[in-house]
């Protein structure tokens, strides 16, 4: 009988320990019973007006040979580059997009293409610009992509509105469920975006055309937690 008293005694204190980490989660799984909060997420958006527009400009020739057709094509474009610098582009605000010869579509001979991409930034000057290229030779006229200069800045005053946004959410939560807000524990990036404005394509324009820079969004997004108490 002594065997049985002594397995019956092993039962019991398995279930003392079995029953001692329940409500003891971070005894048993390794999470903080005292891990909590709340966690929200916030948008911040701020409107600019573009103060910088970039175009593509492209100059397109042919020739009976490939060789012909790239020379004519190069003389074509550094006249163009040339009358940007004259029209007050800098230099480093040109870049060269594409270069390429192919055989014509009717066979008759080659065609050559050469695009840069031209950044102004003074759109009261995009006109006057846009005129001295397309006299020059530019026949391929692409634009504008309208932007900020300064998107750092208004990229940091976007994620300042979407943390306050955060904490707006997080107070009206806190107070809802009856506890008291604490401080922030953890904070998230989940993007943010400047939206260019995009105008009509200007290839087929006259002269001159005006360039309206309408309004551009800043926008960022935040995941916030907060302590509860």
């Amino acid at each position: 009988m002594r065997p049985i008293r002594i397995a019956a005694l092993v039962v019991v204190a398995a279930a003392v320990v079995a029953f001692a980490g329940v409500g003891r989660p971070d005894l048993a799984g390794g999470a903080s019973a005292a891990a909590g909060g709340i966690t929200v997420s916030g948008t911040g958006t701020v409107q600019s007006v573009p103060d910088e527009a970039q175009f593509s400009l492209g100059v397109q020739s042919t020739g009976p040979t490939a060789r012909e057709a790239l020379a004519a094509n190069s003389g074509q474009m550094r006249r163009v580059l040339a009358a940007l610098l004259a029209a007050g582009v800098a230099k480093g605000d040109v870049q060269t997009q594409d270069v390429s010869v192919s055989r014509s579509y009717q066979d008759t001979g080659y065609t050559a293409d050469n695009t840069v991409s031209v950044t102004i930034h003074d759109l009261a000057q995009a006109g006057s610009i846009l005129d001295a290229a397309s006299n020059a030779g530019a026949n391929d006229v692409y634009g504008p992509t309208l932007t900020r200069s300064d998107q750092a800045g208004l990229q940091a005053k976007a994620l300042r509105a979407a943390v306050d946004n955060a904490r707006t959410k997080a107070r009206i939560l806190a107070e809802a469920a009856g506890v008291r807000l604490g401080g922030v524990t953890a904070i998230t990036e989940g993007g943010d975006e400047a939206m260019p404005v995009y105008a009509a394509d200007l290839a087929k324009r006259a002269p001159s055309a005006p360039i309206e820079p309408g309004k551009q969004e800043t926008q960022a997004m935040v995941r916030v937690t907060f302590s509860i108490g």
